[in-house]
């Protein structure tokens, strides 16, 4: 096979009859003569005769009801007569003569390909002559194999071209093209292409006996055949034979070539509701290639003969085919409520024309979407916990009954979503339990964790199957930083083909809002289309909120690669298209970019453009900023630098190299073999937070860039600039390894315990990058130069800052030195907060002088970092979301501000002075003690209270004896009362109580397992329940 699953090329063109005919001829590559003054090419014999029999072959009589004789159509009206502009011969240079058919092997190698195989369709052809009286029909292409041959100046695909299995396909827009002779050479190489068996021969259906004559004039055998059959190479059939549907299929999918023309127009306009896409006749052959007849009438009046392939329009319109499956699959069903899922699942990103969102949340992410593909169905879920939702139930129902197509077909459920199984048989849907798809089935639901099998499960929906996807792709993005998940996560490449994309963006659980009937609904690509005619006029309107959603949605589409795909590659032309005729837009502080808008929109384009692959040069901003300094000048010379890739935590981990890359630049980075194969990636920036739901932008809303180091020497770039990192997967021994980078500029970077003071005074002063770092062991600041500049001697800050990653390790009994440095980022605009947890950590720029001076440290406090560091030490096996969220986390507050700056609780932070905290204990109590209300500071004080009468050593033993454990429980109630007997058996005392009384969850069998402890007297809340009656 070839790429994107085209056949190899055939290898019988070359192979001749007994006389001067040939059975399947090959586009003609010969020397062409020169034009005969006078003569048109194109049309008539070889000579370029007019009178020539083959000039034009008569109008043929006898054809199906539904197809269309030369100026008739079915219902014997004339069909409307266009003007085609028969001046359109654009001399590339006169075709060979038809007769002339010569091999070459490059030829034939070059045909494996969309690119190659539409310069051998097209060869030799330099005029689209059609018939006047045959009015076309539109073509809508889908999927990775189609793409378009003939397209009209206002956009339309009349003639196209895909694959299928082994076989091959070219669909024309109508029969009456097919015996037509003036397009005899496009003929000529059509069938050539599609053939590929050696000798094999050409059978003509007889609705098309014309075209026997024509073929026949040109040296190439062909015969009348009524059906089709394994002996021929290549089959030519109108689009409205109802009775050979599966077996054209399955010759295309053998590696026969299927020739077809028809239009739809005409056949929608005799039928009562026909739903054109998938029932027209043509359409349940071609779509399983993503070809379909539209009932869109095809504008003639122009044409020009492509020397390249055409791109494939952004939008056709097929709305009215997609409205009763959506009406069939939320058929009773207001909103889509997954609020106690307990899971967060995967954004999707609904592409294909024949895709259409089912669950958005407001800002139009989508949860869950279904699309057709071929004669089959496909609804993705965006987590496989969804299958397991009670309150989903009658949507799984609409769901597997809308994927059998009423064929009441075997359900079949993969062995490890059994539980779907339950709630279907609920609604009297029986299914079978089975680790994979089995061939009888009609139905199957699965979560893609593979590759394997996708062609398979593809050509299951093709063919009429229906699939029932639930996957997320966040954990596999944690777990494979620098790698798309829309190129590689498993589940993408069996998905993108249909239309939706599983992206590594997650979205809060809850209720989602279902599109309702009359009402418009996002979709990629009619926004887009919008999109494009708005930066073209410089006006209209789109609904409210769809440019913001534009933006990342185009960016996650360019990650899809495109190369030699077609229905990909148009689009990813579009965007460069635009993008390059506008100076992009550049979000400050004091002048802020509105998300909800083309600006917004360029934005997050630009960025992924520029992620893809494009040339920056088309990229100019309006002005600099501190991302883009291109007042950097990278040094001439490369610059080598020693980088520690060993790690011995249990997650990846940053790297700094000390070196910053300008914005808009190419950088070339270089690194010994053996490490080019360790799993290594390269990151430009530490800006990481996404701002694509933000109404006002300070900067781009994604200004990073992450890609494999999987060659020794690989170019990156990145729109924004940034930091230079090398991430290190886990586990990895790799030690130290020169790192070697073109384009890049010094930053400042000062290292605990390495660094020298004159170093460090030298690098503030020379080295010009715009952000530099301050690091341990245990920490790392990342903060804008110009805030370090002041900072004459970091070293007592650099200490004080590790005295307070030691206390927090020992509280959180985490050995130390950390295995993984902890990293505080300052940034201009976060998505969160003030400031908030993660890797890395963010905070605003407001934050950075709380982060580096150290006098204001130890007389202020920490609170706002502490916090952070807090809640990344927090665990889910003694949390209990949403109560402890933001309590638990302030323990280490209290530990490091009382342990390490000696600022006793009260005044580090005024919610525990102590008249605060009994005030707030006793409206607790006062509106009758309630877990519901026990939240934040609330929660907080049921810990403060048991540390304050058994101090610190409890927790930090507990927390050592949680990390020790395994198969911890998961649900709320279970682990508080795990909590209870936890801390009750390390004090030794009986505090069932106590935790009753701040209305904790407490279980009989815990409470009287706990009976034996001594009694806890000094239990403080019953003093508070004493004087609250």
């Amino acid at each position: 096979m070839g790429p994107q699953g085209f056949p190899n090329p055939p290898q019988c063109l070359a192979a001749r009859d007994s006389d001067t005919k040939k059975r399947c001829p090959q586009p003609s590559t010969a020397p062409r003569a020169p034009t005969p003054a006078g003569r048109k090419w194109g049309g008539g014999d070889c000579s370029g005769n007019p009178s020539s029999p083959l000039a034009r072959v008569p109008p043929r009589s006898g054809l199906k009801a539904r197809s269309s004789a030369a100026g008739q159509c079915s219902a014997g009206k004339p069909l409307p007569r266009q003007t085609v502009r028969r001046s359109q011969r654009y001399a590339l240079s006169p075709p060979s003569c038809p007769v002339e058919i010569a091999g070459k092997p490059e030829t034939d190698r070059a045909m494996a390909t969309p690119s190659a195989a539409f310069e051998a369709l097209m060869n030799g052809v330099t005029s689209w002559d059609l018939p006047e009286d045959a009015v076309p029909c539109e073509l809508l292409l889908i999927g990775e194999a189609s793409f378009p041959v003939m397209v009209n100046d206002v956009g339309q695909v009349l003639i196209a071209a895909s694959s299928y299995g082994r076989g091959r396909l070219v669909v024309v827009s109508h029969e009456d093209y097919l015996v037509e002779a003036q397009l005899t050479p496009f003929l000529l190489n059509a069938v050539g292409w599609l053939c590929s068996s050696p000798g094999a021969a050409i059978g003509v259906h007889p609705s098309l006996a014309p075209l026997v004559k024509i073929l026949e004039g040109s040296g190439v055998e062909a015969k009348i055949e009524p059906e089709v059959n394994d002996s021929l190479g290549v089959y030519c059939i109108d689009a409205y034979n109802e009775t050979m549907t599966e077996k054209l299929v399955q010759f295309m999918k053998r590696g026969g070539g299927l020739l077809m023309g028809g239009q739809a127009w005409d056949w929608a306009n005799q039928g009562e509701d026909e739903r054109v896409l998938f029932t027209f006749p043509g359409n349940l052959v071609t779509s399983v290639a993503g070809v379909y007849f539209t009932d869109n009438k095809g504008d003639t009046s122009f044409f020009k003969v492509s020397k390249k392939m055409p791109k494939i329009p952004v939008l056709v319109s097929c709305e009215d085919d997609l409205s009763e499956d959506r009406e069939e699959l939320l058929h009773g069903i207001s909103e889509l409520d997954i609020s106690n899922s307990d899971c967060f699942p995967s954004q999707l990103l609904v592409h294909g024309a024949l895709a259409f969102p089912l669950g958005l949340d407001s800002y139009h992410g989508c949860v869950i979407a279904a699309a057709r593909y071929g004669r089959g169905r496909v609804v993705v879920t965006g987590h496989k916990v969804l299958f397991t939702v009670g309150k989903l139930g009658p949507f799984l129902l609409n769901a597997v009954r809308w994927l059998d197509g009423g064929r009441r077909g075997k359900i079949v459920v993969q062995t490890e979503l059994r539980t779907l199984s339950g709630l279907l048989a609920v609604g009297g849907i029986d299914t079978s339990i089975e680790p994979s798809l089995t061939s009888d089935a009609s139905v199957y639901c699965f979560e893609p964790v593979s590759d394997v099998g996708v062609k398979e499960l593809q050509e299951f929906v093709a063919e009429g199957g229906g699939l029932f996807v639930g996957a997320q792709a966040w954990w596999w993005a944690f777990k494979n930083p620098g790698v798309s998940p829309l190129a590689r996560f498993p589940g993408n490449l069996l998905l993108n083909p249909f239309g939706i994309s599983i992206t590594s963006q997650s979205l809060n659980p809850g209720p989602f809002r279902t599109p309702k009937a009359g009402i418009r609904t996002y979709h990629f690509r009619s926004t887009l289309a919008e999109f494009q005619v708005i930066m073209g006029r410089k006006r209209g309107n789109v609904e409210k909120g769809w440019l913001a959603k534009l933006g990342p949605d185009g960016a996650a589409f360019l990650q899809i690669p495109a190369e030699e795909i077609p229905a990909y590659l148009s689009v990813h032309r579009l965007l460069r298209k635009l993008l390059s005729r506008y100076r992009l837009p550049v979000a400050t502080r004091e002048n802020p970019v509105i998300n909800d808008c083309c600006r917004g929109a360029m934005l997050s384009l630009a960025t992924g453009l520029a992620h893809s692959g494009s040339d920056l040069s088309l990229l100019v901003p309006e002005i600099e900023d501190i991302y883009s300094s291109t007042y950097l000048r990278p040094s001439e010379s490369p610059i080598t630098v020693e980088v520690d890739c060993t790690n011995p935590g249990t997650r990846y981990c940053w790297m700094s190299t000390g070196l910053y890359i300008p914005g808009r630049q190419i950088i070339e980075v270089s690194l010994p073999e053996d490490a080019a194969s360790a799993d290594l990636k390269i990151q430009i920036g530490c800006h990481t937070d996404d701002l694509t739901r933000a109404s006002k932008l300070f900067r781009g809303p994604l200004v990073i860039n992450r890609c494999c180091l999987d060659k020794p020497t690989k170019s990156i770039t990145c729109l924004w600039g940034g930091l230079l990192y090398i991430i290190v997967p886990q586990s990895s021994k790799l030690g130290s390894v020169p790192i070697t980078v073109k384009g890049a500029v010094h930053a400042p970077y000062y290292k605990l315990g390495e660094t020298t003071q004159e170093e460090w005074k030298r690098r503030i002063q020379e080295h010009p990058g715009p952000w530099g770092e301050l690091a341990t062991d245990n920490i790392i600041l990342t903060v804008p130069t110009a805030n370090l500049r002041a900072l004459e001697n970091p070293e007592p800050l650099l200490r004080l800052w590790d005295e307070v990653m030691q206390a927090v390790a020992r509280l959180g009994a985490e050995p130390f030195p950390l295995r993984l440095p902890q990293r505080i980022v300052a940034d201009v605009q976060i998505s969160v907060g003030w400031m908030h947890a993660g890797y890395p950590i963010m905070c605003h720029l407001e934050s950075v002088q709380e982060l580096i001076n150290e006098k204001l440290i130890r007389t202020k406090g920490l609170w706002g970092p502490v916090h952070e560091l807090g809640r990344n030490q927090q665990r889910q096996e003694w949390e209990f979301p949403p109560h402890t969220t933001e309590a638990t986390c302030n323990l280490w507050c209290v530990y490091v501000h009382e342990t390490v700056l000696g600022i006793p609780r009260g005044r580090a932070n005024i919610a525990l002075w102590p008249p605060v905290r009994e005030k707030r204990v006793r409206i607790y109590l006062g509106k009758g003690p309630n877990v519901k209300n026990w939240n934040a500071w609330t929660a907080l004080e049921t810990y403060l209270q048991l540390q304050e009468a058994f101090g610190w050593e409890p927790f930090i033993r507990l927390f050592t004896e949680y990390r020790n454990q395994t198969n911890l429980p998961t649900d709320n109630v279970d682990k508080m009362n795990l909590w209870v007997k936890m801390f009750s058996h390390q004090v030794q005392k009986n505090l069932a109580p106590f935790f009753e009384a701040w209305a904790w969850p407490i279980q009989k069998e815990v409470a009287t397992s706990l009976a034996y402890l001594p009694e806890w007297k000094e239990n403080i809340m019953k003093l508070y329940l004493l004087t609250q009656m």
